[in-house]
């Protein structure tokens, strides 16, 4: 391939965004004097004010500089919307019962919600509050299952308000209220028996 055919190969990628090459060469903008990932989320820059550098000393040495949005630098494969994404759901994971909204995460990451809402859906394909919710819903089905514990109990423990909210919740999710859910799978467990 010649070198022509590369930076046609490179500057593909640049316009799809693709995450595979980060890490493998960077991209210098000219007009800017910033360098970034492939996949970098700015405005995509045109082809002549494009420099490929093989590594981050290679860019800095012809006196770029890091960009803060996409942060070339950083050593992680797939960039700051994948931490973002894994800081939500480590988030979710450990906070699902408290009262999480996505305010409260976008200050915990120090970011727009808007920004957090528009990254998390692009790199999962769902919101963080549906993402909340699915983790809620899915505890629930295993209290449910596994203990005779009130419905109301179960509500607050895995973070809702009130038991009405948290039935019709779990009917939009599951096709059935928290005691039609107990009753058709205890009746299934006991036929096992």
């Amino acid at each position: 391939m010649d070198s022509e055919q590369v930076f046609k190969s490179v500057y593909e990628t640049i316009l799809s965004r693709d995450t595979r090459y980060d890490g493998q060469y960077y991209v210098g903008i000219v007009t800017t004097g910033i360098f970034c990932r492939p996949s970098c989320r700015s405005r995509t820059p045109k082809p002549e004010n494009v420099k490929v550098f093989k590594s981050i000393e290679e860019a800095q040495e012809a006196g770029f500089r890091p960009c803060k949005r996409c942060r070339p630098e950083n050593p992680s494969k797939h960039g700051p919307d994948a931490e973002i994404v894994e800081t939500v759901n480590k988030m979710i994971q450990h906070k699902y019962p408290d009262n999480l909204t996505l305010a409260y995460m976008a200050k915990e990451l120090n970011m727009s919600l808007y920004h957090l809402q528009r990254v998390f859906k692009r790199t999962t394909g769902t919101t963080p509050s549906k993402k909340l919710l699915q983790k809620r819903m899915e505890t629930a089905e295993g209290l449910l299952l596994k203990e005779e514990m009130p419905i109301a109990e179960i509500s607050a423990l895995i973070g809702f308000r009130s038991v009405s909210h948290f039935s019709s919740a779990f009917k939009k999710t599951t096709g059935y209220t928290p005691v039609e859910y107990r009753m058709n799978n205890q009746s299934c467990i006991r036929r096992e028996k």
